[in-house]
């Protein structure tokens, strides 16, 4: 969307409360580096009920599949690409009224454990973008294995085996590779924080925390939040059924963001939720296409003007590609 048309958008809703559905997908839980997929993606749209009725109802009637509950993967289908075209174009249903945060999860492990450790996210890109390149494949991916393992919440009943893993392999990679490049230096702070990682796994121990360090959704629907709420608009988010969005969890959500409200729904009783599933699926896979080197150019430029900025994103290349300028 461009900023001209998205100060209009904002401008036409100024003064109303905005109920926004949401929806994602690529959740893997706790396991972010060994998973089923490499994108997380979260999707938010902005549509009247009848409204967001009519465009499912109109998806149905394009795709005319026999499925009794549509999702992604009938739109990602070749033959209905032209139906997906549409999804996304600007004469579709969702332009000017849907918003896409994409994580990559890889680097969002690096970003949380540098700011778990050192307190300050801000050298996690520089280590992410230089660490494959400088320690190579093999070294890089178990990095990347010990660092999500530090910071999951369940253990094996060994709470110190994460902390020594991790810091066996952080020291690995600085014998393997001379001081001098801002990632390494990055990796030389991190190996003097084991206390801070022996704290971390002893507050597991005690009980899980309100927000999870490993689990993108959280992040995800702070950033939804202040995007749909810009310019002091009241906003209530409707979301599909989550086990990780406890009570408790939505509390801090609210207190947070300042949410007006915040209601799980089944996704297939609210057409609105129904269409940022749509989104979100059609967007990880946009997105990690993009990111692995074969991505659609038609397709990734449809997404662009959904894709937030401030995207979790580490790839240079891709990241270029999908976020909006």
């Amino acid at each position: 969307m461009s900023r001209h048309r998205e100060s209009t958008v904002r401008a036409r809703t100024a003064g109303r409360l905005l109920e926004v559905a949401c929806d994602e997908s690529g959740s893997d839980g706790e396991n972010l580096t060994s998973g089923n997929t490499d994108v997380f993606a979260h999707a938010s749209v902005h549509l009247p009920l009848p409204s967001a009725a009519a465009h499912v109802q109109e998806i149905r009637d394009r795709i005319r599949s026999p499925a009794e509950e549509y999702k992604a993967t009938h739109l990602l289908r070749e033959k209905h690409r032209a139906v997906l075209e549409w999804f996304l174009g600007a004469s579709g249903p969702l332009h000017g009224h849907a918003h896409v945060l994409l994580v990559e999860k890889s680097f969002f492990v690096v970003d949380r454990v540098v700011d778990l450790l050192l307190g300050d996210p801000a050298p996690a890109l520089a280590l992410f973008r230089t660490g494959r390149e400088h320690f190579g494949d093999e070294r890089w991916r178990r990095f990347l294995e010990v660092s999500n393992d530090l910071m999951r919440a369940r253990s094996n009943g060994q709470p110190e085996a994460p902390v020594e893993s991790f810091f066996r392999v952080v020291e690995d990679l600085l014998r393997a590779r001379p001081r001098g490049d801002v990632g390494v230096e990055t990796l030389a702070l991190l190996a003097g924080a084991r206390e801070r990682a022996r704290a971390y796994r002893a507050r597991i121990a005690d009980g899980p925390a309100v927000v999870p360090a490993l689990n993108p959704l959280l992040p995800a629907l702070v950033r939804t939040a202040a995007y749909w709420g810009a310019g002091g608009h009241q906003v209530a988010l409707v979301h599909d059924e989550q086990n990780v969005l406890t009570a408790q969890r939505i509390a801090w959500l609210k207190q947070t963001t300042g949410l007006f409200g915040f209601r799980l729904v089944d996704s297939r009783l609210d057409p609105r939720v129904q269409l940022a599933d749509f989104l979100a699926g059609i967007a990880r896979k946009i997105a990690s296409d993009e990111l692995n080197g074969r991505g659609d150019p038609a397709l990734t430029a449809l997404l662009r003007p959904y894709v937030d900025g401030d995207s979790l994103w580490g790839d240079e290349r891709s990241g270029v590609s999908l976020r909006r300028s």
